[in-house]
């Protein structure tokens, strides 16, 4: 399991965006909510396919977040690796937001900020689909903010309606040594895929007659 939990990471203050640690996001116990924080899941299928955001999970910790996400989302499709990040970490622009603030966002970056890694997500289509967004580039910027500027006008392309950024810091990955022991046993429950099943239709209940068997299926 990655051990990057460790790690203390510095929040980047935005008009948009304010986390101490991305990685335990703070608890208010005297408020507390019935639920855990919320995660965003970034599932690859395979070696070389882009990640593509699946769902959400809610978690105490990255760590347990990780853990739930592979419940939830490897328990039929293959997985190679999965990421989470809170929900407060991904910074999100539709194509109607965009249109409608056309200065949006004019934030100078902060003198002195140090540069890091964002990740780049996109949707094109407004079809109905199990993936929300999907992974196509990264870029270097000083904010959120500036991450979707440079996201804007480097994949702005007509058909897109949906922009994500997430800082990298803020991912919480599996690994190949994980691969083994969180995916591969899932290749061997066929009892939780539904094709498992398949073969019998039971027209006979809509028509008031009995079972019909498909063949082929």
């Amino acid at each position: 399991m990655n051990r990057l939990l460790k790690t203390p990471i510095t929040a980047t203050l935005t008009k948009h965006i304010l986390i101490t640690d991305y990685r335990t996001p703070t608890t208010d116990h005297q408020n507390m909510d019935t639920q855990w924080p919320r995660w965003e899941v970034f599932k690859q299928d395979r070696p070389g396919k882009p990640f593509e955001a699946v769902g959400t999970v809610h978690a105490p910790d990255a760590e347990m977040a990780l853990l739930n996400a592979r419940d939830v989302f490897v328990r039929r499709p293959e997985c190679h690796t999965l990421w989470v990040a809170p929900e407060a970490a991904v910074l999100r622009l539709t194509a109607q937001e965009l249109a409608g603030r056309q200065d949006w966002p004019d934030e100078p970056a902060t003198e002195g900020s140090e540069e890091m890694a964002y990740h780049v997500f996109l949707r094109q289509s407004h079809r109905r689909s199990m993936v929300a967004v999907t992974l196509v580039g990264q870029v270097l910027a000083a904010s959120s903010a500036d991450a979707m500027h440079q996201a804007v006008a480097q994949y702005g392309a007509s058909d897109t309606v949906v922009w994500w950024v997430v800082p990298d810091s803020a991912l919480i990955r599996s690994n190949d040594d994980d691969i083994a022991s969180m995916f591969e046993p899932a290749l061997e429950k066929t009892y939780r895929d539904q094709t498992t099943y398949r073969g019998r239709i039971f027209e006979g209940r809509r028509r008031g007659g009995t079972v019909k068997e498909v063949p082929g299926a």
